[in-house]
Formats: structure tokens, sequence, C-alpha cells
């Protein structure tokens, strides 16, 4: 069934359930891209749920990325970090695949599953980060998942399904759980995986009776883990919609090109920022595709979960002067509108003393938003649940600890230029070493080596010198959760 010789690069053929796909051999990985596990999600098939690909019997070439979904670039300050990739064409429902060479022949591996994150809005599988191949150099079969984002995925529209995206997501896992075995991966030892927004995509498939019992283990990297109610996810819709002068409906966004619904919502993002505007796209709690919101539904998981977050999260959002600009007035109206009990601030600046205005506020929001959930799911799951904080600093526009830079470290990219615009020209190798080396025994065996999230609060901290200890700033994150 596949031919192999002793070249660097040489075509290997792999027979799927849908038909034969052909993929390049580099070294002793082959990789597999823009394979469809659903039709183009366009024409008659715009708003509506993914539709399974129909078999073929001609080979199909797996040699480059399939299209991406439609979406702008960063832009401003984030732009400078973040990178994008636009690849045109409408088939942007696809997966990609690494695998080990002796894994073709031999089988069950385990299988590492990746979702992209961007806010639910931007964000591709074709990034240069997440090229899986160090993965599959360390015998694990890699599969990253495209899914619709943004207007085109998560729009809350009457005549619509709702969570257009996370149905994509579903279905993706699908594939690889029907499909993973000809590429030499195991089924029966998935692990799905995710950043951001992607890790609020592997949160909400642990959420979906019809996809929780795929995985055996999972992982989150600083990923939202609440859904809301329907009302408050379709805000950014009825913007969009109001922006546009067209009704909130399938009929009437489809007949709208994308090109018109991002450029609607550039402009009603134009000028905003993280504590005011528009807000952005969201899951949200529906009874056919996510019944229950996560950061409810994930202490009942069964499987072993690994899930943390980055120190500075909020220095990616956040420029350093945008930071100096947040006056205690700000700090006061923010807290008003969020809730936030004056006794939380008080024990922020008592945790971080010597801190700024603008930095207090910006660890409060995102430790509301992202840590203080994580360590909610982490104390209340019973099976094993391993916590992480990435405390590693960047150099980079006093980044810090910034969200997405552990991203460079887990997949053994820190000297790749994407990874050097956020993590500098010195990073830590043996940090990349560490943590590579922790979600690949995970992926192996559901078990990072370090001790389980128990009563103790025990969190395994990355940073230069990596050590185990209790739960930083515990108090302050208790007393925003009370």
């Amino acid at each position: 069934m596949i031919r192999m010789r002793d070249d660097a690069i040489d075509s290997v053929p792999v027979h799927t359930l849908h038909g034969p796909v052909i993929g390049r051999r580099s070294g002793e990985t082959v990789r597999f891209l823009g394979i469809p596990y659903a039709l183009p999600p366009f024409g008659a098939r715009r708003f509506a749920l993914p539709e399974e690909v129909p078999a073929w019997t001609e080979p199909r070439d797996a040699t480059a990325h399939g299209a991406t979904a439609p979406q702008d670039p960063y832009f401003g300050a984030l732009g400078e970090l973040l990178g994008s990739v636009e690849i045109p064409g409408d088939d942007i429902l696809t997966v990609n695949v690494w695998a080990p060479v002796d894994a073709l022949s031999t089988g069950g591996a385990p299988v590492f599953v990746w979702y992209h994150g961007g806010a639910l809005e931007r964000g591709t599988a074709a990034l240069p980060a997440y090229d899986g191949a160090a993965f599959a150099r360390d015998g694990i079969v890699f599969v990253s998942i495209n899914h619709r984002i943004g207007a085109e995925g998560l729009s809350v529209l009457d005549g619509a399904p709702r969570n257009l995206g996370l149905s994509d997501a579903a279905a993706g896992l699908r594939w690889v759980q029907r499909e993973i075995a000809a590429f030499g991966g195991d089924p029966a030892r998935i692990t799905i995986a995710g950043e951001s927004a992607g890790g609020a995509l592997v949160a909400a498939l642990l959420s979906r009776p019809d996809t929780a019992s795929i995985p055996r283990a999972a992982i989150i990297e600083s990923g939202p883990l609440e859904a809301v109610p329907v009302a408050r996810a379709a805000r950014v819709t009825q913007a969009t919609a109001k922006k546009l002068k067209v009704p909130a409906t399938r009929e009437a966004f489809a007949a709208l090109t994308p090109r018109q619904l991002l450029d609607a919502r550039r402009a009603l993002a134009e000028g905003s920022s993280p504590l005011s505007g528009v807000a952005g796209y969201t899951l949200a709690i529906d009874p056919d595709s996510l019944p229950v919101s996560p950061v409810e539904a994930l202490p009942r998981l069964g499987i072993p979960l690994l899930i943390g977050t980055n120190s500075d999260e909020y220095r990616l959002w956040f420029t350093p002067a945008q930071l100096a600009a947040i006056s205690p007035l700000k700090l006061e109206l923010a807290r008003l509108a969020t809730r936030i009990r004056r006794s939380a601030v008080h024990a922020y600046r008592e945790a971080l003393p010597g801190a700024s205005v603008g930095e207090i506020l910006g660890q409060i929001v995102t430790d509301r938003m992202l840590r203080g959930p994580a360590l909610k799911v982490a104390g209340a799951k019973r099976s094993p649940t391993y916590v992480y904080e990435f405390a590693w600093r960047s150099p980079v526009r006093d980044l810090r600890a910034a969200h997405a830079l552990e991203i460079g470290f887990v997949f053994d990219r820190v000297d790749a230029a994407e990874s050097r615009q956020l993590v500098g020209d010195a990073a830590p190798q043996q940090l990349a070493d560490r943590m590579h080396a922790d979600w690949v025994r995970f992926t192996r065996t559901g078990d990072p080596g370090w001790p389980v999230y128990d009563a103790g609060r025990q969190v395994q901290v990355f940073d230069t010198e990596c050590r185990v200890e209790p739960v930083r700033r515990a108090a302050a994150v208790d007393a925003l959760a009370s």
C-alpha cells in the first residue's frame, strides 16, 4: 500500500475510507495536507451544518494546505506580533496530518489533534507555528483541523444552526476517529488540544454528548471555558446586521459576500479596545450543538485533562502605552461593569505589589476569563487533572509571559521566525525541550510527569527553571471568584 524509498523526500500514498491521498515524506516524517473532511460551506451550504465529502477514486494530492477560512489579518500592534496566512479557495474544511514513517506500517501510534486559536474569528492550521513535525519526530501522529470562524462560523441567525464552527470541529474529530488508522494512528488513543479559541473548542467538544467519548485525554491552553446564552452570543451578529442594514437571518447573511461581513466587522472593531467596543464572537449554549457551558460540564469529565494559563495573558492584548493610560477611574468603572468586588481588587493589589493600575486591571480581567475558570474546573474534577502556569518572560515589547507565548515551546519551534516575533532571539531551548516532552508524554500516557492537581493545589510552573509550587496569587484568584 505504501511505497518507501531512501530518498530524503518522497511521495507517499495512503488509502483512506474516502479515497487515496498522496502525501510527502521528509526524512522520517510524512506530511498530508489539505484533506477535506466536509464539503466547502458556501453556496447552498452556507450557514448550514457541515456535509461529509463523497468518496473519490483518483489519488488526491495532499501536499499543500487547503484554503483558509474568510478572515482579516490582525492589525495594529497585534499585527506586528501575530502572523497571518491567506490561501484562496472555498475548500476550507480540511485536516492536516504529520505521521512518523514507521507508524504508517506498524500502526498504533498515539494521536494529537490540534485546534488553532484566533478569538474564533482569525487563525488557521496552515500557520507555520502549528507545524506538527516535532510531534511526528517523537512518535505521535499529529492532526490539525480547520473550521469556520467569525461571521461564517459563529453568527446567531434566524433559520441557521448555532455554533457552526464547533460543528465543523466535531466533524473533523469524527473524521480523525474514522480515518486515523490509515495514517498509523490509534483511534482509541486520541488526545485533543487547543490554545485560546482552540482551547474553547476543545472544552466544548468535551461537553457535547456526541464527541465527549472520542478523546482519551485533552489539553486546554489558555482557553475560555464559558459558553454564553444565545442572546449574549448574538450581540456581535446583531451589530453586524445593523451596520449592513439587513436582518439577522440566514437568508439575508447568505446574500452578502464573506468580504462584506468582514468589512462590517472591521468597521465595528476600529477604535475599540479590549475594554470597550462591540463584543466578539463566542460559543452559545444551544440544545443541539452545546447543551451546557463547559465550565459546568468539565468537572464531570472522566478522562485526564492538562490545563493551564500564562502568567501575563493580558499583555498580548494591551500595549505598554495602553496599560499606562488606564487610570484609577477606568479601573473603578470596569469593576462596576463586571461586578467585581472591591475586596478582589484589594487582593490583587496585595498580590502584585508595585503593579500599575493598568497591570492590576489586566490581570483581573484575564484571571476572571481564563485562570479562574481553569482552577475552578481543576479543583472540582475527579479524574486526573494537571495544571500548569507558563511564566517565562519574553523580552519582546515587555510581553512577559503573555497569551500565546507558550505555543513555540510546546511545538518545539522557538527558533522559527514566527516564534521569534513573540519570544525574541534567545528563548531557552531547554524550556522548549521540557514543555514539548511533557505534552508528548501526556499524549502517550495521560500523565505529563508532574503532580495531579488536588487539595494541595500544586501547579507545574514553566520558566527558565521549572518547578512545582502551590497556585500563585491564590488569595486574589479566590477573592475574584467569591
